[in-house]
């Protein structure tokens, strides 16, 4: 039994902050009670005097592979990054796809974060060793995370239709040799990676992650519906994220994305949609009214040029929102406190009234019981009785609450990460005043700066390859995104 005394605790009812003792027992909270009236002296006592305490934060949308990515890119649409994948990802050993997952989960925890949607990526094929080793990797540093192998059976220059009858050759012999794997060895591959899974459900659970609806065939992503169902998990796909994404959409199946996966099945409780920037009010409403969740990732949206998405819309619509940051290629940082924050300042210039803003109540109830939602989580999200201890232990010293004036706005407006003292997760402190206690960060930057420079001299033959697409990938993708394509906005009361 632990005995957390001292500190402020946010009240998930009220979301406000609370004098509270929290009784932890084994790795739930037990109860909340006054400060003091615990006299127990053979109970473990920590003390967080000049700490507000919130529920740990949840990552909406990550991407494992990507953190070795971070920093790579600048001025990068969406289509351009989808580009470099054939090199920016490839020849990963597993050393290399744990340590890559283990730096994201290091740099989550440091900034708050105690569970994460990661949409990990391994091409042709996903495989259990691979999946295992980012699950390895999150359990290793302590964090919850909910896996979805990220799969296609449609190349990124088979997916937009003309992109390779544009291409001059030789290039575009060069992008039609990369080929994903029929959808039928996915399937096989996700059906023995459940089969064979070997982690606790409370902490790592699976999901599947077929990434975007028109790189798949309608026949992938039914086999991906249907086996989802049989182990009764979820599902997360990148959805209207670009405007290119919708205007091909409406080319290929003559109707948005979000109708034609609807028409498939695809969309439920367990179903996350990630980004839906270019979403109009019929697509939140076929999203609300199925009880699916969206994963908001604004600051990789705008990095990319893909657009701001429509919170308040989604809100309007009874869509369970989650904030995410996505991978640290497109987002560079996995700073949730950011997302937020960025999420509640966007929808400040959406053309809505002052009472339509995101506030920060929102936005914080989001990227924690939201998150909890969308990851399948049922005990996580809230500090309260029977939940789990997933606790952040703001420093009330640091200049982010000097002074403090109303706690839940600074902790939105004002927290970068660097008001993190410590991090608990499940009962077990894995941040202790700044200092990672299941992490050897120095020896991982050792082992990130050998796996940058061995990687870079294997894909420098692909990467000059990929380069030389670049040029005509941009014009390509610019132009067709050129059509005219309109959102139309939900409006209404939330």
């Amino acid at each position: 039994m632990l005995l957390i005394h001292g500190a402020r605790v946010l009240r998930s009812t009220s979301f406000t902050f609370e004098p509270l003792d929290l009784i932890v027992e084994g790795d739930t909270i037990r109860d909340l009670v006054p400060p003091g009236i615990v006299k127990d002296a053979s109970m473990t006592r920590l003390d967080a005097t000049d700490r507000l305490l919130i529920p740990g934060l949840v990552n909406g949308h990550n991407h494992a592979q990507a953190t070795l990515g971070k920093g790579v890119f600048d001025r990068y649409t969406l289509e351009l990054y989808l580009n470099t994948v054939p090199w920016s990802a490839a020849r990963r050993s597993l050393e290399d796809k744990y340590l890559s997952a283990i730096l994201g989960a290091a740099e989550m925890i440091r900034k708050g974060c105690t569970a994460s949607y990661d949409m990990f990526a391994e091409f042709p094929v996903p495989t259990v060793e691979g999946v295992n080793a980012v699950a390895r990797a999150y359990a290793d540093a302590g964090m919850r995370a909910t896996i979805a192998p990220m799969m296609a059976d449609r190349s990124f220059y088979e997916a937009i239709p003309g992109l390779l009858d544009f291409l001059p050759e030789p290039m575009r012999s060069d992008a039609a040799r990369i080929r994903f794997s029929p959808h039928e060895e996915s399937i096989a591959a996700c059906r023995k990676i459940l089969s064979a899974w070997e982690h606790s459900h409370d902490q790592i659970r699976p999901a599947l992650g077929p990434t975007i609806p028109h790189h798949c065939t309608d026949a992938f992503l039914i086999a991906c519906r249907d086996l989802a169902r049989d182990h009764d998990i979820g599902m997360q796909m990148h959805i209207g994220e670009s405007k290119m994404q919708a205007i091909v959409a409406q080319r290929v199946y003559g109707k948005s994305l979000v109708a034609q996966i609807d028409s498939l099945g695809l969309i439920g409780p367990k179903f996350c949609v990630s980004h839906g920037v270019w979403l109009d009010d019929d697509d939140r409403a076929r999203i609300g009214e199925r009880g699916a969740s969206i994963s908001h990732n604004p600051g990789s949206n705008m990095k990319l040029g893909a657009g701001m998405a429509d919170m308040r819309g989604m809100l309007g619509r009874g869509i369970n929102v989650a904030i995410g940051t996505d991978g640290a290629s497109s987002s560079d940082n996995l700073n949730v406190f950011e997302a937020m924050r960025t999420a509640s300042y966007i929808s400040r210039v959406q053309d809505r009234p002052v009472e339509q803003w995101i506030s920060s109540r929102e936005v914080l109830r989001a990227a924690t019981e939201g998150g909890a939602r969308a990851l399948g989580f049922e005990r996580i999200g809230r500090l309260d009785v029977g939940y789990k201890a997933d606790i952040v232990f703001l420093d009330l010293a640091s200049l982010n609450y000097t002074p403090l004036n109303d706690a839940v706005n600074q902790v939105v407006f004002c927290e970068d990460g660097t008001g993190v003292d410590s991090v608990m997760i499940g009962g077990r402190l894995v941040l202790e005043h700044g200092r990672h206690t299941t992490i050897n960060l120095p020896a991982l930057r050792q082992q990130a700066a050998a796996a940058i420079e061995r990687l870079a001299a294997v894909n420098a033959e692909s990467r000059a390859t990929f380069d030389r697409l670049q040029p005509f990938v941009g014009q390509y993708c610019s132009g067709l995104s050129a059509s005219p394509y309109h959102v139309h906005r939900f409006c209404g009361p939330h």
